[in-house]
């Protein structure tokens, strides 16, 4: 049962929630955790931007690689068993729900485990939902974790 568990990390205290709540049912269930995350480096600020500087690409990567390095250490010193994985949107059409489904078929998962930041109304509409578009494409079982308190948007 849950022996391979797949959780979603973007940085956010959201994310971070939902580590350790991956972590807590590894623990429960003797199961490792993969550690995802996803950068876009097609269009990182919308579609309007045309050209994304290598420079700017090469610190979205450095920056995440470091977020998963803290993750992975702080599953391994809770002595759960841990592997991350960087995962890249390189396509206009491609998402990250999409992104992560993908990844989770190729692992293998048991389940997955997302943070969802709980948006209503018209910001959830414009912004849209990673958490719920992933729940709809997935094929294992998913597990949504909400944040402590909503977030701020950032500036």
């Amino acid at each position: 049962m849950y022996q391979k568990i797949l959780v979603a990390v973007d940085g956010s205290d959201t994310s971070k929630h939902a580590l350790a709540e991956a972590l807590r049912v590894a623990r429960l269930t003797g199961g490792s955790i993969r550690v995802a995350l996803v950068i876009d480096v097609v269009a990182p600020f919308g579609f309007g931007m045309t050209y994304v500087p290598a420079e700017l690409i090469s610190g979205f990567r450095e920056d995440a690689l470091k977020r998963l390095e803290a993750a992975r250490s702080q599953v391994e010193a809770a002595g759960v068993r841990c592997d991350t994985e960087l995962l890249e949107l390189h396509e206009l059409a491609d998402d990250i729900a999409g992104c992560l489904v993908r990844d989770a078929e190729r692992y293998g998962a048991d389940l997955a485990v997302l943070g969802t930041h709980g948006r209503r109304g018209v910001r959830r509409a414009v912004v849209g939902s990673v958490a719920e578009s992933f729940v709809r494409q997935a094929s294992c079982p998913v597990l949504l974790v909400r944040g402590a308190e909503p977030e701020a948007e950032p500036d």
